[in-house]
């Protein structure tokens, strides 16, 4: 499992023209799941995100987590992480997992991450435009 994650002063989601998913500060999180993936790695990568000390302290040292500025996460499931690039010019996307597999541990990466901090998501399998304004910017890749 490999996710994308911003620092965000604001993140939205929408559908559609529909608004879908927002939040106020805290992450953006682009979340990727590949065929050997389990509700273990969907677990363990939401602790770890909730607990990464990203956040500035009051003398400007990233020492808190998004637990402790009581942020939020705005979820987006994104196959495309796993696109492998390396041959030719159309990226494969072979390391990704199947649609049900995928969407049921995005759904348990987002409940078990629901039960730290406040979740909002996208919607799995459509297209969606993201806004966000980039805090810092702080991007990180975090795999399981």
């Amino acid at each position: 499992m490999r996710a994308v994650i911003q620092r965000v002063k604001k993140s939205s989601v929408t559908v559609e023209d529909k608004l879908v998913g927002n939040i106020g500060a805290g992450l953006l999180i682009l979340l990727g799941v590949t065929g050997s993936d389990t509700e273990k790695d969907a677990a363990y990568l939401a602790d770890k995100i909730s607990n990464l000390r990203i956040f500035s302290d009051s003398n400007d040292k990233m020492n808190l987590s998004l637990q402790d500025v009581q942020g939020e996460a705005l979820v987006v499931s994104q196959f495309t992480l796993y696109g492998d690039c390396r041959k030719g010019r159309r990226p494969s996307y072979g390391d990704a997992a199947r649609p049900e597999q995928a969407n049921d541990l995005y759904e348990f990466f987002c409940n078990h991450l629901g039960k730290i901090v406040p979740v909002e998501t996208g919607r799995f399998q459509a297209m969606m435009e993201v806004e966000l304004i980039n805090d810092g910017p702080v991007t990180l890749i975090v795999e399981s």
